[in-house]
């Protein structure tokens, strides 16, 4: 999974790449992280990892990973050459989705770039300079299509999409709200990797007395989630000072401070919660002796296509799978214990994979 950061100057942007980046412990060993400063890949806690770990004796855990881009603060007019934000924009036009940075707290000593503090302006400053990203995007491929159009239906076709979606845009509309007439303009519009297609995910960056009741009490945060509501987008409550704070510290020494704070989980944990949630993501498991990992797919994903994220063989040559959920494995206390429960079922093709799933592919090429 791939997360694009973007938001205003001076919101806590930075601070929270900085601090979610530096939270996954094993981030140094996996590839990316030092690409690019913009770029951080964490690992996403999951207890269930440790448990399978402890249990097979693994000599090596993996878990499923998060791409952060962090691209420098949007101001009004960036789409114009405003600022450094615009010539950034291309590099979060690959990301699954956005988490968008808005700052919901008062402070004097860090400078508003619109003087005062604003949630759902500053969401629209953001979403404009987004859309005028786009509109270039179509605009280029309006140019090249119109010449191709004259002469073949299908060209003809995807030119009267880029119109409409020209249109809507103008409209100031985003594009995750424009609805496709058929599969063929789905893909298209996919094709396209729009900014403003993407799903967000708000992070409402409070004071740190804002956040034991979840921002409940900020009126700023109440702004964001009606706004989020109205767009369907996710929304998580963070104070990214408390979170750079956090990342310093050793793991049993993190929930101390979060249960002093009167906190459940870091804001690297919700984040991740909510990216699960809008992008309907699940996490398979496999353990052995070798190894335990956690494997990342799409809510709905059937066995083979699961055993694909493996390798291409195992989706090829796909004969069945043999899955256990992990907290029967666990209470178990052993695969051959939970075959002997009848806990361990085969399953075909056409069974569609549980979070939690532990799972052992049998395939042949």
């Amino acid at each position: 999974m791939k997360l694009g950061i973007v938001g205003l100057p001076n919101v806590g942007k930075s601070t929270l790449f900085n601090s979610l980046t530096k939270a996954g412990a094993e981030s140094a060993n996996y590839p990316f992280c030092t690409i690019d400063p913009n770029v951080g890949v964490v690992a996403v806690p999951d207890e269930r990892l440790q448990l399978l770990t402890d249990l097979y004796h693994s000599a090596k855990t993996t878990p499923a990973v998060i791409e952060f881009v962090d691209i420098a603060g949007l101001v009004k007019g960036a789409s114009k050459g405003e600022g450094l934000g615009n010539q950034f924009l291309a590099n979060i036009r690959e990301v699954d989705a956005i988490v968008h940075v808005v700052r919901c707290f008062e402070d004097s000593n860090v400078v508003h770039v619109d003087g005062s503090v604003d949630p759902v302006r500053d969401i629209e400053t953001i979403n404009l300079e987004l859309i005028f990203s786009d509109l270039e995007i179509l605009e280029r491929r309006i140019s090249k299509t119109a010449r191709a159009a004259r002469n073949d239906k299908a060209q003809a076709k995807e030119l009267q999409l880029l119109e409409k979606l020209k249109a809507h845009l103008e409209d100031e509309k985003l594009a995750i709200t424009y609805e496709p007439a058929d599969e063929e303009e789905e893909a298209w519009l996919s094709e396209y990797n729009l900014l403003t297609a993407k799903p967000v995910i708000f992070a409402a960056n409070v004071a740190e007395g804002d956040l034991a009741d979840d921002g409940a009490s900020s009126s700023y945060v109440q702004a964001v989630r009606d706004y989020a509501a109205s767009s369907g987008s996710e929304v998580f409550v963070i104070c990214a000072q408390i979170e750079q704070e956090i990342a310093e510290l050793e793991d049993d020494e993190k929930q101390m401070f979060l249960e002093d704070l009167g906190l459940k989980e870091s804001g690297l944990e919700k984040l991740i919660r909510a990216s699960y949630s809008l992008l309907g993501l699940l996490s398979y498991l496999t353990a052995g002796e070798t190894e335990t990992r956690a494997w990342t797919i799409k809510k709905g994903t059937k066995a083979p296509q699961a055993a694909g994220k493996i390798h291409s063989d195992f989706e090829r040559g796909f004969i069945r799978a043999e899955v256990v959920n992990y907290r029967d494995l666990l209470d178990c206390g052993s695969s051959a214990a939970a075959k002997e429960k009848g806990l361990v079922r085969l399953e075909g093709k056409d069974y569609v994979v549980q979070d939690g799933d532990v799972i052992l592919f049998r395939f042949n090429v």
